[in-house]
């Protein structure tokens, strides 16, 4: 006998204790990244010069973002993800408020740039958390269709992203932008979109960008930026700087690399900019060679693979969307910011998942495991 009055008895263990349903390999792998990560955020910025308290300054930030992450994550966990839907316009008008918030004098002002919201000894990006907003927002309007798309329902999904990609232009950051573009044709393939609805969706975006460019509405440097790697011998005195020390890097490191501990290495003399942040990967290549890359692209291929699992496994829609979502996210982030390291990606400010020093990016990737935590946890629950 599998019912007890009436009901399943899976469901009705999994209603009691979902915790049981706890998937321990995707949290071991999120371990396994976080501790990968906090040891090439310290290799990258323990030779900048800081002594005593402020030695290893950023891996100890890193370590109290760590904190912040799993009380997060844990957070997420015990909340059942299936309540977000009906918390989600008010999701989606605290993420549109604090997108405008950060474009105003409130935002910090940095490198050209208003992206962060300064909180004393800390900062927020909320394009960060915006990214794992919009994938709920999203997902649950078109969880309501039912797989059932209609033109008017393609519509309203792409202006949900729209109004936030707008504002994040406006900060500006492209590499987000670009980032809303891979998780909206993720959502709209999972949620029912026809192939007709992507071909004209690629016609009006191509239109878009021609329109953009012939306007300018990008800047010169924004436009180099995202070029540089299509010249084979671009301009090693300006945009082509990043990109050559960057290949230099990771081509120095071999098959074994030159280790953490070296001082006559590309990592150690500083030589790439934004290592610790976006460029994170050129040290991995460099110090930890052809097998600490291998092992870090197994470990990202493990962490999507579980995330589309999920996605399969879920009993409802609305669950199926967020883990697609989230692996979509993960996936295009690694590929982007992998890629402009060695040259085949345009060069955007994108970092990598759990590996890049930032305390908005490693919450937010913290907030997106216990999204999948609570979707795999709760699969056996009636829809």
């Amino acid at each position: 006998m599998d019912r007890i009055g009436g009901e399943a008895i899976s469901s009705r263990m999994a209603r009691r204790a979902p915790i049981r349903h706890l998937d321990p390999s995707l949290l071991l792998v999120t371990v396994l990244l976080s501790v990968f990560g906090t040891l090439m955020v310290s290799s990258t910025t323990g030779t900048q010069g800081f002594t005593g308290f402020y030695a290893n300054v950023f891996m100890k930030h890193q370590l109290i973002y760590l904190i912040v992450a799993a009380a997060g994550l844990l957070g997420m966990i015990l909340f059942d993800y299936r309540h977000l839907r009906g918390l989600a316009p008010i999701i989606y008008g605290v993420t549109v408020l604090t997108l405008i918030v950060v474009i105003t004098p409130i935002g910090t002002l940095q490198l050209g740039a208003r992206r962060w919201i300064d909180l004393g000894p800390f900062q927020i990006q909320p394009s960060e958390v915006a990214k794992l907003a919009v994938i709920v927002c999203a997902g649950a309007y078109l969880s309501l269709r039912k797989s059932e798309v209609l033109w008017r329902d393609i519509a309203v999904a792409i202006g949900m992203v729209v109004l936030p990609m707008t504002l994040i232009y406006a900060e500006p950051d492209l590499g987000t932008m670009m980032v809303f573009v891979a998780l909206t044709g993720a959502l709209l393939l999972v949620g029912g979109a026809k192939i007709r609805h992507f071909l004209v969706i690629g016609i009006i975006a191509a239109a878009g960008i021609f329109g953009v460019l012939q306007m300018g509405l990008l800047h010169q440097y924004q436009i180099d930026r995202l070029t540089a790697f299509l010249h084979p011998n671009p301009d090693v005195q300006s945009v082509g700087y990043n990109l050559t020390q960057s290949k230099i890097a990771i081509g120095s490191g071999g098959i074994r690399g030159k280790g953490l501990e070296q001082k006559n290495t590309q990592t150690a003399l500083d030589f790439v900019p934004s290592q610790h942040t976006d460029f994170i990967f050129t040290a991995v290549g460099e110090q930890l060679g052809f097998v600490g890359a291998a092992t870090l692209f197994a470990l990202f291929a493990f962490l999507i693979w579980r995330a589309l699992r999920i996605a399969a496994l879920s009993r409802d829609l609305f669950g199926t969307l967020i883990a697609t979502g989230i692996a979509a996210l993960w996936a295009f982030q690694m590929f982007v910011n992998i890629g402009m390291t060695m040259g085949i990606m345009p060069i955007t400010g994108i970092p990598l998942p759990f590996i890049s020093y930032g305390g908005s990016s490693l919450v937010t990737n913290y907030l997106a495991v216990g999204l999948l935590l609570n979707v795999h946890m709760r699969r056996y629950l009636a829809p």
